[in-house]
């Protein structure tokens, strides 16, 4: 995959339109910025930017029209990343409008300029998205496109998290601007295409979590590819591995997968087993919430009355061993109910086994990160991946839009 980066151009006196990903959670009770990872991981490409003399504007969604709760302003968003770059990063509270324009004109080598919210405009929504599937060059023609295409030298994508995503501000620049990757993009990218196409050996996927779909679909690709020479599975994953093998988890377990469809799994993880049986491995024994209290019960002791919530001691010390004898590891989806304390043990101790291995670890997701940054030192991890849908697509060998954006555009600038 060819992606051309910043060394790519000579940046100094350009006007740069850099798109960032720094959609953050937000304290529902004071508003402000709840976790900084987001923001810190898009420093240096702002950084590189602004000490090479590019007159960089930057470009970012918060929230969403079904995330109401996180769509706000960005003001706050540059008042955090002139702290953490000890420069100034300039806010305007307007998108595309004249007084945007205005600001992007009247800036100075080396100085930043953070535009307000993209979620603020229609076009830029998934539900518009969804409902309207424009083609690049079609979004070409939206407002935003319009409106700041004209003012840059330079479009600079460094959103991974949102590659997934087919907006006019992920896809549409580099139809009518040269463009580059960002360092954060062009890094995920990197060690991604490292775990999919070429792993140190053995290679082991550890997946869990309640969001089975995104675990299945990436088990089509890394089992018939062998991706994975082993696969751990946990969570709600493990549960619909263990129906598949005929296992009768017993009514509160079950009621609880049926009422969410995700039953609908287990054909397909019969499927798994048959062809792939040697490389999976499921929970030899679980965790069951009894009245409060955790208590083990061998698989071979199931149906229970009682909810399973994590994985057993004997599943930890099993799974534990494969993970310290792995040269790659990748983790997403936690193992149980990490936010109960009696259904922590599991999500803890795969996390300090994975901190601990001598292999390649990397993580990603939303909760995964979340479950980690609970339990360890996520600096004890080689690679922590900011994408979530992005990560999860990439995985399961489903083309990205912004990856297909960037490699046409390559191809038209780096023939020049």
């Amino acid at each position: 995959m060819k992606i051309a980066s910043l060394d790519d151009f000579d940046v100094r006196g350009s006007r740069v339109l850099l798109r960032v990903d720094i959609n953050s959670p937000i304290d529902q009770e004071t508003g402000a910025i709840a976790d900084d990872n987001r923001l810190n991981k898009s420093l240096p490409t702002i950084e590189d930017l602004a000490s090479a003399g590019a007159k960089t504007v930057i470009i970012a969604h918060q929230g969403d029209t079904l995330d109401y709760h996180n769509l706000v302003s960005l003001e706050e968003h540059a008042v955090k990343l002139s702290e953490k770059l000890s420069r100034t990063v300039s806010f305007i509270d307007d998108v595309a409008g004249p007084a945007a324009r205005r600001a992007i004109l009247d800036l100075e080598d080396g100085e930043i300029l953070l535009l307000d919210n993209l979620r603020f405009l229609t076009e830029e929504v998934s539900t518009f998205e969804n409902a309207v599937k424009l083609t690049p060059k079609e979004m070409t023609r939206t407002y935003l496109v319009r409106n700041l295409a004209p003012l840059f030298d330079l479009y600079v994508n460094d959103a991974f998290a949102a590659a997934h995503r087919s907006a006019p501000s992920m896809v549409a620049f580099q139809e009518l601007l040269p463009t580059a990757g960002g360092r954060l993009l062009l890094e995920e990218v990197a060690a991604l295409s490292n775990i999919a196409e070429n792993p140190e050996r053995p290679c082991v996927f550890v997946l869990g979590g309640l969001k089975i779909s995104d675990a299945f679909g990436m088990m089509t690709k890394i089992l018939a590819e062998g991706t994975a020479d082993t696969l751990l599975t946990t969570g709600i994953t493990g549960h619909i591995m263990l129906m598949a093998a005929g296992i009768d988890l017993g009514p509160a377990s079950v009621r609880f997968i049926r009422d969410r469809s995700l039953d609908a799994f287990v054909p397909q993880a019969v499927d798994y087993l048959a062809r792939y049986g040697d490389r999976i491995r499921v929970p030899i024994d679980v965790a069951v919430d009894d009245h409060g209290r955790r208590r083990e019960v061998p698989v071979s002791d199931l149906p229970t009355d009682l909810m399973i919530i994590d994985i057993g001691s004997e599943t930890i010390a099993e799974y534990g061993r494969v993970i310290n004898e792995a040269a790659t590891v990748f983790v997403n989806g936690p193992a149980g109910v990490y936010e109960s304390q009696i259904g922590a043990t599991g999500t803890r101790s795969l996390w300090e086994a994975v901190a601990a291995t001598s292999g390649r670890s990397v993580i990603g997701g939303g909760d995964t990160v979340a479950g980690a940054r609970r339990f360890i030192d996520l600096n004890d991890i080689d690679f922590v991946s900011t994408g979530g849908g992005a990560l999860i697509r990439y995985l399961s060998g489903r083309p990205l839009p912004l990856l297909r954006a960037m490699e046409k555009a390559a191809e038209r600038d780096l023939a020049r």
